[in-house]
């Protein structure tokens, strides 16, 4: 009987086990979304695509290819962080699931308070009842219920101020077009035609690709 009981417990346990490797599972999407650079990576690019007015070149599949390996490149460190000190850990059974969860959480915390402003986490505190933290140690300590908004709301400001400074040039171009053609009595003709071969050849001058991949790479603290 004793060994009946075993069995069901064992039982209990793998359940459980597939019931939470199920549910992260089907958590990855939101997670990479809402924990990683994946969020700024992306929402950079389609400002660019629009600012050229190349309408769907990149093609969304090719923009959300380059914004994952630009994020697995990003979150190398903290992604062997997890291996080393929670995954392993974890697999060779020598700490718990919870232990897991929590060893998870540091490096990621580490990351995601790195990138958010102040005034993002102060307002998430107050909303929350929390006392702010007073450095950055302490903020380690705050629930991810308040790190994870706090981050995203930091992300969605610094990824708009980034495509906003990448409309101003090729804005630029199109208002230089734009009067050019008003002034030779051009008016059917739609300056966007005449202006994306420019802005075209000013990113490739400069070597858009590269400066653009680089300058948010480095951005990331």
């Amino acid at each position: 009987m004793t060994e009946g009981l075993l069995n069901i417990n064992g039982d209990s346990v793998q359940t459980l086990e597939i019931l939470f490797l199920t549910t992260v599972m089907a958590m990855l999407p939101s997670l990479l979304v809402m924990m990683t650079s994946f969020a700024r990576y992306i929402i950079v690019f389609s400002f660019l695509r629009s600012a050229m007015g190349t309408q769907q070149t990149p093609p969304n599949i090719v923009l959300i290819g380059m914004a994952l390996f630009l994020t697995f490149f990003t979150m190398s460190p903290v992604l062997s962080d997890i291996q080393t000190n929670a995954y392993q850990p974890y697999v060779a059974e020598q700490i718990t699931q919870q232990e897991f969860v929590e060893r998870a959480q540091v490096p990621l915390k580490d990351f995601m308070l790195r990138q958010t402003e102040n005034s993002s986490l102060k307002m998430y505190c107050d909303l929350a009842g929390k006392e702010v933290p007073a450095d950055g140690e302490a903020a380690k300590d705050l629930p991810l219920t308040i790190v994870v908004p706090s981050f995203m709301t930091s992300e969605l400001k610094r990824a708009f101020e980034i495509g906003f400074y990448l409309y101003i040039p090729f804005m630029l171009i199109d208002i230089v077009v734009s009067s050019t053609l008003m002034s030779m009595g051009m008016i059917m003709l739609p300056p966007s035609m005449i202006s994306m071969p420019f802005k075209l050849l000013l990113f490739i001058t400069i070597n858009g690709w590269q400066l653009l991949f680089s300058t948010l790479v480095q951005g990331f603290r």
